[in-house]
């Protein structure tokens, strides 16, 4: 019944956040020859309607609007581009979250064979300057496989390889955010690249 009665305000919201990923989507483009430049940004933007079938939280809404920038656009997980509004708590990030058990091995394998590649990623100056790899979905013990002595052992028991920053919400209100995403696309695509070359194998 709320939706209902405030459901105009949303569409409002909803438009504004469009003409912003319209803004983005060439410069995402420009960064990551993959993406295409011709997304609609209406294919970018995630329901507002939370699936709560597997959840103890049944509010039917989302209190956020979620961008995904997908290469091979919706419902396929791979390698890609996230951006998070919401307030007092918006944030961008890019990797790949939550890969299937085949996928997250390839990936550890390939950290593991090109450790000196990877980490020449993400300890590259402007990687470093903006990002951080996100350590909230981990194995407690080491990966089947690995040692727990292994020099990157930590970086291997995650289980979702995700770089990302906080945005303070007045940033939005400003012209330069744009700006401020692009350099960020940039900055991530060789981490994106990795990934990508990793689970393509």
């Amino acid at each position: 019944e709320w939706f209902a009665e405030n459901k105009e305000r949303y569409e409002i919201a909803k438009s504004d956040v469009l003409t912003f990923v319209d803004q983005l989507i060439p410069e995402l483009a420009a960064a990551d020859p993959a993406f295409s430049a011709e997304t609609q940004s209406k294919k970018c933007l995630l329901r507002i309607y939370r699936d709560v079938r597997f959840s103890k939280n049944k509010d039917p809404y989302k209190n956020n609007y979620g961008i995904f920038f997908a290469v091979k656009g919706k419902g396929v997980n791979e390698p890609g581009y996230y951006l998070h509004i919401q307030p007092g708590a918006c944030f961008f990030a890019a990797g790949f979250w939550m890969p299937e058990a085949s996928d997250l091995k390839k990936i550890r394998e390939e950290i593991d064979y090109n450790t000196s590649e990877f980490l020449e990623i993400i300890e590259a100056k402007d990687f470093k300057n903006t990002f951080q790899l996100s350590q909230e979905d981990k194995l407690k013990k080491a990966p089947k496989g690995y040692e727990t002595d292994h020099p990157q052992i930590e970086i291997l028991k995650l289980k979702s390889f995700i770089a990302t920053f906080p945005i303070k919400d007045e940033e939005f209100f400003k012209p330069a955010i744009v700006n401020k995403l692009k350099n960020a696309f940039k900055s991530v695509y060789p981490f994106i690249v990795f990934l990508r070359n990793a689970v393509q194998q």
